[in-house]
């Protein structure tokens, strides 16, 4: 017997995280009685969702990891009231399952969005825990000097608690854009606009981020806006693999 969460997260149905929200909302049953957090069933029992039986039997297909190049006015939900274009609209279909986000950019950042048919992986990099290194490109109204830098480095306080940058650095100055600056910034924290707020707690706005690394994965240079490249399965491994233990990016191409 396994723990609900997990058995639906491993068949690829949904990350942990998203399993444990259908499990709260009364969305999920077992043997016909509405499943509690804590759980636990096995790949035969009658689990259900919304009332559609799930299969939960032996992953046929191997996971998979696709990187998607997210363009600026995609979201990254399945679906979107406003009737705004996401990310699954573009990305080919899986051989097995279905693609489950890897955390979310917001409708105005662009950049690397990784993707999994493994509910498990999903959960483990997005889990604090793992402290999986995000870089992203930024550009700022203003030039922040020095003592700015410091503060986003040391630490300042969000509304849901204290947040930093783990590195700043100073791109090449913007020419003929006097009043911009552009940084490369790192961080090992997923919070919802985390970089967007961390620039606004210190009186800067940001006018343009592109998220450009996720763990050991790097936003390749020729991959176009809204196209999308599958990643070797040997990265699956490397990609929660303790901060303190890894090594520098590994380039996908390009």
């Amino acid at each position: 017997m396994i723990r609900l969460q997990k058995l639906l997260a491993q068949a690829g149905l949904g990350s942990r995280r998203a399993v444990e929200e259908w499990i709260r909302s009364g969305r999920v049953t077992v043997a016909g009685r509405v499943a509690q957090l804590g759980d636990r069933a096995a790949p035969g029992d009658d689990v259900r969702l919304d009332g559609n039986k799930l299969e939960l039997g032996k992953r046929a297909a191997p996971p998979e990891l696709l990187l998607y190049y997210k363009p600026v006015g995609e979201v990254t939900t399945r679906s979107d009231p406003a009737g705004r274009p996401t990310v699954f609209e573009r990305v080919p279909a899986p051989r097995q399952g279905r693609w489950i986000a890897v955390g979310r950019l917001d409708v105005n950042t662009s950049g690397l969005l990784l993707l999994t048919t493994d509910g498990e992986l999903a959960h483990r990099l997005m889990h604090p825990s793992s402290e999986v290194e995000r870089e992203y490109l930024v550009r700022v109204r203003g030039r922040p000097g020095p003592e700015v830098l410091r503060l986003l480095l040391d630490g300042v306080r969000l509304e849901d608690g204290p947040a930093r940058f783990d590195r700043i650095t100073a791109e090449a100055a913007d020419h003929g854009a006097g009043s911009h600056s552009s940084f490369r910034v790192v961080l090992h924290e997923g919070r919802n606009r985390e970089v967007r707020r961390l620039w606004g707690a210190v009186g800067f706005e940001v006018s343009r981020l592109l998220r450009i690394r996720y763990g050991p994965v790097e936003l390749p240079r020729n991959l176009r806006p809204g196209t999308a490249r599958r990643i070797d399965p040997a990265l699956l491994e490397r990609l929660t693999v303790p901060r303190s233990a890894r090594s520098p990016a590994l380039p996908t191409g390009g």
